[in-house]
């Protein structure tokens, strides 16, 4: 059976500035969803599902419906301030979606099949796919689960901070441990790269394995990640700035024996936006790709 691709696009985007889930990257006006969605076709997958906004909803529709129709089957995830949210923890008084493992829990009854998950403004490679698709589709593990990594020194902007979920991994490549930093950059004037928290500066080397959010997950992640968050927002449901990322839910599965990650390594580029000046960047980035034959002139 084919896989399905669940995309992260219910983010508020306050960095960049915008909908940069909807923003305008390859020569012909093509996002960046527009590729990961060839990339995904092309590996095999059968299905997305749209993790966006309610408010969102008729512009994808309008965006992405008719040139997916016929190519992959689609369908669309509310991501709910109150979704799976105790009604014993009262009401939800934030703005801010509560976080990626949140949302891969929204899209949990559009999901009927082994599943990958990805941001939606991030470009993985169509290697990352074909890693992940090949894994859903042949490892009949029901507790081993899989992720791309990308070398830190790979991901980092020119143009500020970023969050990267800072991974450690044994020597068969299993996930141990992924922390989700919030402050990662290299400092001004050295290659030293750092993670900021509080008042504290701590090193990474540049080729820590990261996490970018390209997840790969068997069907019974689903009810444990639903325990997880329920217990998350009763402890942080006068915390509005909490997120429950999906970091957090790999390390509690890791660390209760309940699921495994396996790592795998992309030589892929990966490039993404987080401040409006990393726009350029991108743009070029894509036309080199199509020069070289990566992507056809047109994607559809």
């Amino acid at each position: 059976m084919q896989p399905t691709l669940l995309i992260l696009a219910a983010g508020m985007g306050s960095r960049y500035g915008g909908i940069k889930q909807l923003d305008q990257f390859g020569p012909n006006g093509e996002t960046i969803m527009d590729y990961s969605l060839f990339d995904a076709v092309r590996a095999g997958f059968g299905k997305v599902v749209f993790i966006i906004r309610e408010e969102l909803r008729e512009d994808f529709e309008e965006v992405f419906g008719k040139k997916l129709a016929g190519k992959i089957e689609v369908d669309y995830a509310i991501q709910s301030l109150d979704s799976f949210v105790p009604e014993e923890a009262g009401e939800v008084k934030r703005t801010k979606p509560w976080g990626t493992g949140h949302a891969m829990l929204c899209a949990w009854h559009h999901t009927q099949t082994l599943f990958a998950v990805i941001n939606a403004d991030d470009f993985y490679g169509l290697e990352a796919f074909q890693l992940i698709g090949d894994f859903l589709k042949n490892d009949t593990d029901d507790q081993l689960h899989a992720m791309v990594g990308y070398e830190l020194r790979n991901t980092l902007s020119e143009n500020g901070s970023v969050s990267r979920g800072v991974c450690r991994v044994d020597a068969n490549d299993h996930l141990l441990s992924v922390v989700e930093r919030t402050k990662i950059y290299e400092q001004e004037g050295s290659k030293r790269i750092v993670f900021e928290e509080g008042e504290n500066l701590t090193s990474l080397s540049p080729d820590t394995p990261v996490s970018m959010n390209f997840w790969g997950f068997k069907l019974s992640v689903f009810p444990l990640v639903k325990h997880q968050f329920e217990s998350y927002a009763m402890a942080n449901i006068n915390s509005p700035k909490a997120e429950f990322y999906i970091p957090t839910v790999m390390t509690n599965l890791i660390e209760t024996d309940t699921g495994h990650c396996k790592v795998f390594r992309s030589q892929s580029a990966w490039f993404g936006v987080t401040y409006p000046e990393d726009k350029a960047t991108v743009q070029s980035a894509l036309q080199k790709l199509h020069d070289e034959g990566a992507y056809p002139d047109k994607l559809w």
